[in-house]
């Protein structure tokens, strides 16, 4: 299996600055609503559960989550948060998958759409894109220092593959079984740094141009900046 893409990397920086804003607390909730439209008991909903703890982890406050809760069950009325998928290709080619969650299908997709085309992208049809990916589970470990053990345990859970990305491990798992393959790991011993859906390229493309990586990395910059996007996919890999 080819590396998911690096961007997941390249954003964290950009992560810590929008939780200084409070801007991350914006897509965060979205994505407690959007899971809990299946059920608000995180202990019977595994993709809450999973958001929830996200949550927690960019110190998002109690109060808000419940709100978030709540506005995904209904409870709070008002207009219902949709979850919607956009396809298209960025500079250099670069296939994209975006995630977001609105109130506003019109909204979001008019400031999507902008996005790409004001970055030398362009939106495509449903399909155009994600067949180029997999749907998975993507677990990120700490390593122990002992590689071989640790590689063992990461099979014992019942991962599909495991790839060394340096200073931590990258577990990729059935989509189905992120949350029991995350709990084993957790049980293991390992300390878990992410753990989500999502869309893995399967094969990548090597950015070695600057002019394009630096397009690239404006596109994707604009595209999370926005609040309806709760995350981004691609299939480049930068040389």
């Amino acid at each position: 299996m080819s590396g998911h893409s690096k961007w997941a990397k390249i954003k964290r920086g950009k992560a810590v600055e929008d939780a200084k804003r409070g801007a991350v607390f914006t897509k965060l909730g979205n994505a407690i609503a959007v899971a809990a439209k299946t059920g608000g008991d995180p202990a019977m909903n595994p993709t809450l559960a999973l958001a929830i703890q996200k949550a927690k982890e960019s110190n998002m406050p109690h109060a808000n989550i419940e709100r978030s809760i709540k506005r995904g069950t209904g409870e709070l009325g008002g207009n219902i948060i949709e979850e919607m998928i956009y396809e298209g290709y960025g500079p250099a080619g670069i296939a994209v998958i975006v995630e977001c969650a609105s109130d506003n299908r019109n909204r979001t997709s008019s400031e999507v759409r902008t996005v790409f085309s004001k970055n030398g992208g362009n939106m495509a049809e449903n399909g155009a894109v994600s067949f180029q990916f997999d749907r998975k589970g993507v677990i990120e470990l700490s390593k122990s220092g002992d590689d071989d053990a640790d590689q063992m345990a990461i099979i014992d859970a019942s991962a599909d593959d495991v790839l060394d990305d340096g200073d931590f491990w990258t577990v990729y798992t059935q989509q189905k079984s992120l949350h029991e393959v995350k709990s084993s790991l957790a049980s293991a011993g390992f300390k878990v740094q992410e753990a989500n859906l999502a869309y893995v390229p399967q094969n990548t493309v090597s950015i070695a141009d600057e002019n394009d990586k630096a397009k690239i990395i404006k596109f994707m910059n604009a595209m999370e900046e926005l609040d309806d996007v709760v995350e981004t996919y691609s299939n480049f890999e930068l040389a």
